[in-house]
C-alpha cells in the first residue's frame, strides 16, 4: 500500500495514532514565523563534520539494506537559536552514484508522513531512482523526531492498541466525546513524559534547517531534493528559508500551502471522496448510491463490530482506516472491493488488516512510531488548538462534503493538539521563494490526501517563474513511478536541468 506507486511507505500526511484514517497535514512557517529571522552563526564543529559512511545495519522489524547502502549520522543543534549548545544526531542512508565521472551531486528525498523514516524507505523505493541514481548519490534521512533522527515516542503497544480498540474517532455520544478529547489529552501527556526533551524542537522550520545543514556537509553548493507528500511542505519551507540554495527539486503530492488546520481537513475530506466516489466509478457503480451503502456499513460497525477470527474486532474507526489505506494507490483498489464484500458479509479480517498495515502495526501486535512523530511535528508546527465545540460545529458542512470521511476529519482538528504541551509555531503557510531556481510542482487529479487544488496553490505561493506545474490526470498519492510521462519529464529535469513548460499535462 503506497505513496506514488513505489514501496510500501506510510507517506500519509496526518498519519494518526492506531485507530484512525489521516488527519489533516501540518502547515509551513508563516511570514511572521517563517524561520528567517538573524539566527548565530552554526560552528565549525557542525559545518566541518566528517561523516564515517558504514554498513547499514537492520531497522526494527525490518531486514538490513544491501551491501551498496552506507549509513551515518550527521549532528544539527537541537536548537538552532544556541547553535553551540545540545545537539542530536540525523540518521543519512546513501547509495553512491553508480557513473562516479558523472556524478552531479547528492539528491535528498523526504517521503512525507510527517514522520516517514527516509532511511527505511529509500532503500525500499530505490528501484524507482535507477536512473536518478546513475548520476546522483540517493540520500535519505529521517527528519528530527523521526526514528533514528531523536524519535518521539508517546504510547507502548499496549496502550495504543487499547485506544485502537476502545477509543471511538466518531464520537456520538457525550461520553464518546469526552473519551475522545480525554485520549488526545493522554498521548499529548505521554508525549512530553518520554520525548519533553526534543518536542519543541521538531517543527517543520528547524527540519528544513537540518537540511541545510545535511546540504553543506555533504558538499553541495545547492540542494538537489525531492519531496513526496508532506515532504512539498518540508520542500517548501526550506525554499522559503534558503531561496539562494535551491537547486533541482520536484514537489510530488503537494500539500496546500495556503490551508489552515481546517482548511486542510477540509481538503482531505473533498479528496478521500473524490477518490471513493472515482473508485465506485471505475467499479460501475453510482458514486452516491456507493457512498451511502458504505455509510450505512460504518453505521452498522459502530453498533456492533465485526468479527476477524482473532480476538480483535473490526470497530468502526479501524474500518474506516481499511477503506482509506487502499485509496492512495489504484492498483489496490481491488483489495477495497474484497475488503467490502468480506465485511458487508459479516467479516472484518480484510479491513483489519489493512488497517494494521496503515497504523504500522505488526502481526505480534508491535506498532511502530511514526504517528507518533505526526503528532509530535504537526503540533508543533500549527499555532491552531481547536475545541470539541468548534470540531463539532464543523460536522454538518463536512458530512455533506462526505458521508463517510466528514465526520472522522471534522472531530480529528480537536483530537490531539488542543492539549498538546508545545506551543504551535505558525497559524498559515509562507512557501514563498523569490530568486530560487525553477521548482516542479506535480499534482494528481485524483489525489485523495492531497488533492490536486493544493499543488496549483504551492506553484503559485513558490513565485512566478519559480514554481511550475506538472498535472498528472490519474488517481493515487504521488505521480512519479505510476506515470511514465511524468517520471520522464522529472528525470529529465533532474538529469539534464530541463525545465517543462509551466502547465503540463500528462495523462
Amino acid at each position: 500500500m503506497l505513496a506514488g506507486c513505489e514501496d510500501g511507505t506510510d507517506d500519509k500526511p496526518g498519519k494518526r495514532a492506531a485507530g484512525s484514517p489521516p488527519a489533516s497535514p501540518s502547515a509551513a512557517p508563516s511570514s511572521a514565523a517563517s524561520g528567517k529571522q538573524e539566527l548565530p552563526a552554526l560552528p565549525g564543529s557542525l559545518t566541518s563534520q566528517d561523516l564515517a559512511w558504514k554498513r547499514c545495519g537492520a531497522p526494527a522489524g525490518g531486514s538490513a539494506p544491501g551491501p551498496d547502502w552506507r549509513c551515518t549520522t550527521v549532528r544539527v543543534p537541537l536548537d538552532y537559536t544556541k547553535p553551540g549548545g545540545a545537539t542530536i544526531g540525523i540518521a543519512l542512508i546513501r547509495k553512491e552514484a553508480r557513473d562516479k565521472g558523472r556524478r552531479l551531486g547528492s539528491m535528498l528525498f523526504d517521503f512525507g508522513g510527517p514522520g516517514g523514516s527516509g532511511v527505511s524507505i529509500l532503500p525500499r523505493a530505490s528501484g524507482s531512482y535507477t536512473k536518478l541514481n546513475t548520476r546522483y548519490d540517493l540520500v535519505g534521512f529521517d527528519p528530527r523526531g523521526v526514528s533514528g533522527s531523536a524519535g518521539v515516542r508517546c504510547r507502548s503497544d499496549q496502550e495504543q492498541e487499547a485506544a485502537a480498540r476502545k477509543v471511538d474517532m466518531t464520537p456520538d455520544t457525550a461520553a464518546e466525546q469526552a473519551a475522545f478529547m480525554k485520549d488526545g489529552a493522554d498521548f499529548g501527556a505521554g508525549c512530553e513524559r518520554l520525548s519533553g526533551k526534543v518536542l519543541p524542537f521538531v517543527g517543520t522550520t528547524n527540519a528544513a534547517r537540518d537540511m541545510d545543514l545535511i546540504r553543506e556537509v555533504l558538499g553541495d553548493r545547492k540542494l538537489t531534493y525531492f519531496g513526496i507528500s508532506y515532504g512539498t511542505e518540508l520542500g517548501g519551507t526550506y525554499a522559503h528559508l534558503f531561496p539562494s540554495r535551491v537547486g533541482r527539486t520536484v514537489l510530488d503530492a503537494v500539500v496546500d500551502p495556503t490551508a489552515d488546520t481546517v482548511g486542510h481537513a477540509r481538503n482531505q475530506t473533498t479528496g478521500f471522496q473524490r477518490a471513493l466516489d472515482n473508485y465506485l466509478k471505475d467499479r460501475g457503480q453510482d458514486p452516491e448510491a456507493g457512498t451511502r451503502r458504505i455509510a450505512r456499513l460504518l453505521a452498522r460497525i459502530d453498533k456492533k463490530p465485526l468479527p476477524t477470527g482473532t480476538a480483535r474486532e473490526l470497530n468502526e474507526s479501524l474500518a474506516l482506516t481499511g477503506i482509506v489505506m487502499p485509496l492512495y494507490s489504484k492498483d489496490n483498489w481491488p483489495y477495497l472491493t474484497q475488503a467490502l464484500d468480506e465485511a458487508e458479509g459479516g467479516r472484518g479480517s480484510m479491513l483489519l488488516q489493512l488497517a494494521d498495515s496503515y497504523n504500522g502495526r505488526d502481526e505480534k501486535g508491535h506498532y511502530d512510531t511514526e504517528s507518533h512523530a505526526q503528532r509530535a511535528i504537526s503540533c508543533a508546527d500549527s499555532k491552531a488548538r481547536p475545541t470539541a465545540a468548534e470540531a463539532k460545529a464543523l460536522l454538518p458542512e463536512f458530512e455533506k462534503l462526505s458521508p463517510v470521511f466528514g465526520a472522522f476529519l471534522a472531530w480529528d482538528t480537536a483530537g490531539w493538539c488542543s492539549h498538546w504541551p508545545v506551543k504551535g509555531e505558525h497559524d498559515t503557510p509562507e512557501a514563498s521563494a523569490p530568486g530560487a531556481g525553477p521548482i516542479l510542482v506535480v499534482g494528481t487529479t485524483g489525489d485523495p490526501a492531497t488533492p490536486y487544488e493544493g499543488a496549483r496553490k504551492m506553484a503559485d505561493e513558490l513565485g512566478k517563474g519559480v514554481g511550475i506545474m506538472l498535472t498528472n490526470k490519474g488517481e493515487g498519492h504521488g505521480a512519479y513511478g505510476g506515470n511514465s510521462c511524468v517520471t520522464s519529464t522529472v528525470d529529465t529535469y533532474f538529469l539534464d536541468g530541463k525545465v517543462p513548460a509551466d502547465g503540463k499535462t500528462c495523462s
